[in-house]
């Protein structure tokens, strides 16, 4: 058997490690590449769907009047709403957080599905009285918490 040079030796070792190195790197870009979700408001949602088999989050304030809870006592029907006017409305099955409530902040990350309804896999509720996402800053719908919205809730 034929002895490789130390110089090839220290060549075919920096080699494979590129090589490993470029390989890691591909498949964490692949895993981030399928866990990234867009951030979407609702009238955005309703100007421009996102594809079905796309993960987003829908973000927006939980509209009053709009929460019931299905006979299984696990699904919640509820409908986020923006100051645009958007209106999308959210299925989600699980325990909601414990400050999801009518007229709150909710982020929900999930998927549209064919019917226009949002199928939430899980719900993200403001967690403080004085948190507001930056996105949703300057939002004021219509029955939320003092009337004024986000800044309203903002305030407290």
């Amino acid at each position: 058997m034929r002895r490789v040079a130390p110089k090839h030796q220290r060549l075919l070792l920096a080699g494979a490690a590129l090589l490993a190195v470029a390989g890691a790197g591909l498949s964490g870009a692949y895993a981030l590449q399928n866990r990234a979700s867009y951030f979407y408001l609702p009238a955005q949602m309703m100007a421009d769907p996102p594809a079905a088999t796309r993960a987003v989050r829908l973000g927006g304030m939980v509209e009053r009047g709009s929460l019931r809870r299905e006979a299984d006592g696990i699904t919640i029907a509820f409908t986020v709403a923006d100051d645009r006017g958007g209106r999308v409305p959210v299925r989600y099955r699980g325990i909601a957080p414990d400050l999801f409530v009518e007229g709150s902040g909710v982020v929900a990350e999930g998927r549209l599905g064919p019917d226009g309804v949002f199928l939430a896999d899980n719900l993200l509720a403001r967690h403080d009285e004085n948190y507001v996402p930056r996105e949703l800053k300057d939002m004021h719908v219509a029955g939320a918490p003092g009337g004024a919205g986000v800044a309203a809730a903002a305030r407290r």
